[in-house]
């Protein structure tokens, strides 16, 4: 059985889908806090809970025979990490020693990490590698950072097999239609456009024009949920076939897209046009951040499918059907 940490958060949705219709038994728990019990699929075993309640994690780990973890759950807010840092110190590393005290415990000993781009800071070159160093800029690249090196520490020690993913900037949504990205609030890039373009928004906002970048706006790799999900799975037969395995990768596509140019996409699949505010940088936002994505591509043999296009039509499909995501 594969656990899924946040299993019922925007990612862990999609990758408890894709798990399940490759025959995987999946549990998963989640104190949907940001989660939505309707994106599980109904053939998952659902477990409400937090990861910081270690008699819950005790509980589960006796009762189900866990194979290996997925961990999704986090706070993921940049801004909310630099006005509240405790809560992600908190919610991100103190809960995930308690993931991987109990892992240890029972001998399970198979965990893929999603982690962040946030790790590296500010970009020194023009593409991330894995071997960039990582300074984060605020407290959520700390968290996952601090992590990283606890489950890095945990396969010297223990022999915890691990694949770590630092995700670049995840969009789209299930072709099905039935599931997609629903935050609340919301903070990422494309679908605060396309809910402006629904008439959820007066406006949408640009955080700073006055960047080191062509148009002047941050530039980000965007990467779809569907082909996030598949480097999961390749990483999960990794880890599950073979032993040591201790790796980092990057996920995303190699380019980078501007703040202007993504809401140009938008206007363009969706036929609207947005009323953009410019507003002062936020911090702890670095101008431009993008994946070498070659590691992943040699030894894991992923290659994302979809494009920017791809990810916008979906995730548009998702909102125009869900214009109050799950609650509509």
């Amino acid at each position: 059985m594969i656990l899924v940490l946040g299993g019922a958060g925007y990612i862990g949705s999609h990758a408890v889908k894709e798990l399940l219709d490759k025959g995987y038994y999946v549990l998963v728990i989640d104190n949907l806090s940001t989660g939505h019990r309707n994106s599980l699929d109904t053939r998952a075993v659902f477990v409400e809970g937090d990861v910081g309640d270690s008699a819950l994690l005790e509980r589960v780990f006796t009762q189900y025979k866990v194979e290996a973890v997925m961990h999704f759950a986090a706070s993921c807010l940049v801004g909310e990490s630099m006005s509240n840092p405790l809560k992600y110190y908190e919610n991100n590393v103190i809960n995930s020693f308690n993931v991987l005290k109990v892992m240890v415990k029972h001998n399970v000993k198979k965990i893929i990490f999603s982690s962040t781009c946030a790790t590296y800071g500010l970009a020194e070159n023009e593409f991330l590698n894995e071997d960039s160093p990582t300074s984060p800029i605020n407290p959520y690249g700390r968290s996952k950072l601090i992590v990283e090196q606890m489950i890095h520490d945990c396969f010297k020690s223990y022999g915890l097999d691990y694949i770590i993913l630092r995700y670049f900037n995840v969009a789209g949504a299930d072709f099905s239609g039935r599931i997609g990205e629903h935050h609340n609030p919301e903070t990422h890039l494309i679908p605060n456009v396309l809910l402006h373009l629904l008439g959820k928004s007066k406006h949408i906002s640009i955080f700073g024009n006055d960047f080191n970048t062509a148009d002047g706006t941050c530039i980000r790799d965007y990467i779809h949920v569907l082909d996030l999900v598949e480097a999961h799975i390749l990483s999960l037969q990794e880890v599950l076939n073979t032993s040591p395995v201790g790796r980092v990768y990057n996920l995303g596509n190699n380019k980078g897209y501007s703040v202007k140019q993504i809401i140009e996409q938008c206007e363009r699949i969706t036929k609207k046009k947005a009323h953009v505010v410019y507003e002062k940088r936020r911090e702890g936002d670095p101008p431009y951040l993008v994946a070498s994505a070659k590691k992943v591509y040699e030894e894991l043999e992923w290659i994302p499918k979809y494009s920017l296009e791809d990810m916008i039509r979906s995730a548009w499909q998702w909102h125009k059907s869900n214009p109050d995501g799950y609650d509509s």
